[in-house]
């Protein structure tokens, strides 16, 4: 297991700010339950390989990514071709990803004496969703256009062709095999979403985990973990290219199995939690700085002679890590460095009205 920047926050032009009583506390509750996830599962790429770590790995990477890109559409569904929306676009996605693309760079040739190539053009861990983001919000009105059902099946056709391809370039091949969740979330009515929300969905989506983990426990028996990134061609992976899409769509199947039952299962009131969720760019960009760091400061010797207490300590520092960097006085102030350019704007304007 290696950082594979499979995973990232589900909302990232609306930087860290105060939770408002006109929020959503289950969107919230998904945000940051997912980007917890990502935490987690970004810090399990230093633990040593064995058969509970690799199942529990495999099990998270099969749906919590097709989760966020569901998330991320069902909020893009308002971008248009304006200029006032693609100025925006500019500010909040792609200034950060290029501000935090160049930090981890330097991090990581300073601090773990690595050198980037490619930097900018081929996003590296875990700057790949931003990216990704960029592109699905360009494509936003374009699918819109069409009839829902006419899009889910132009975005299945193009994920399950894009393997056959699609290259490196700004992480082409990743926004076009996720693009499938991306227009699904595009177009779920909140009607649909009550489905999940519903109490009586729970023992469904105990179904549906209990099938995910059935799944992946056998991953190694029928395809390799790569898969699940949905970043390379299929030629890397298998040689027969009908074997391949078969493979892919059945990941697919099984991204929207797990996703959907994580959305059900997801608490729907408010609590102290639910404010962490506007905060989960912030925990995005700036978790990696720390896996980083413990890479780099030998933790994956001392989990190689600690097993099982590896597993345990890292994943509750990983969570607490999340809630530490969600937490509203840490967010407000790394906020400074996620949107810069909103923060002048806000002083210019505040500065105007005195």
């Amino acid at each position: 297991m290696t950082p594979s920047a499979s995973s990232a926050p589900s909302e990232a032009d609306r930087p860290a700010e105060p939770a408002r009583r006109d929020r959503d506390p289950w969107f919230d509750n998904i945000k940051m339950v997912l980007v917890t996830l990502v935490v987690v599962g970004h810090s399990w790429t230093l633990l040593p390989h064995n058969l509970v770590n690799n199942w529990a790995y495999d099990f998270l990477y099969a749906w919590h990514i097709p989760a966020f890109v569901i998330v991320t559409g069902y909020l893009s569904r308002s971008f248009a071709w304006t200029p006032a929306k693609l100025v925006a676009l500019v500010r909040t996605v792609a200034v950060p990803y290029v501000v935090f693309e160049a930090a981890l760079a330097l991090f990581r040739y300073h601090v773990g004496g690595v050198q980037l190539e490619d930097l900018f053009t081929d996003p590296h861990w875990p700057m790949w969703y931003l990216s990704a983001l960029f592109f699905w919000r360009l494509m936003t009105p374009a699918f819109l256009a069409l009839p829902k059902p006419v899009a889910l099946v132009v975005a299945v056709a193009i994920s399950l062709l894009a393997g056959l391809k699609a290259g490196d370039t700004f992480d082409a091949a990743r926004i076009l095999g996720l693009l499938p969740f991306f227009v699904l979330g595009l177009t779920l009515s909140e009607r649909q979403w009550g489905w999940a929300r519903a109490r009586r969905a729970v023992p469904f989506a105990l179904i549906g985990i209990v099938v995910v983990l059935v799944a992946t426990r056998f991953t190694d028996h029928w395809i390799a973990t790569e898969w699940y990134y949905y970043r390379s061609r299929y030629d890397a992976l298998e040689p027969n290219d009908l074997k391949a899409v078969a493979i892919r769509a059945v990941l697919l199947c099984l991204g929207l199995i797990g996703a959907v039952s994580c959305f059900a299962i997801v608490p729907r009131g408010r609590s102290w939690f639910s404010t962490l969720g506007a905060a989960t760019l912030v925990v995005y960009l700036f978790h990696g700085f720390f896996v980083l760091t413990a890479q780099y400061e030998g933790f994956p010797d001392w989990a190689d002679r600690h097993v099982v207490w590896s597993f345990v300590v890292t994943t509750i520092a990983a969570v607490l890590l999340a809630l530490a960097l969600a937490a509203p006085p840490v967010a407000r102030a790394l906020n400074v460095l996620v949107d810069p350019v909103g923060r002048i704007v806000r002083r210019r304007s505040r500065a105007a009205t005195t």
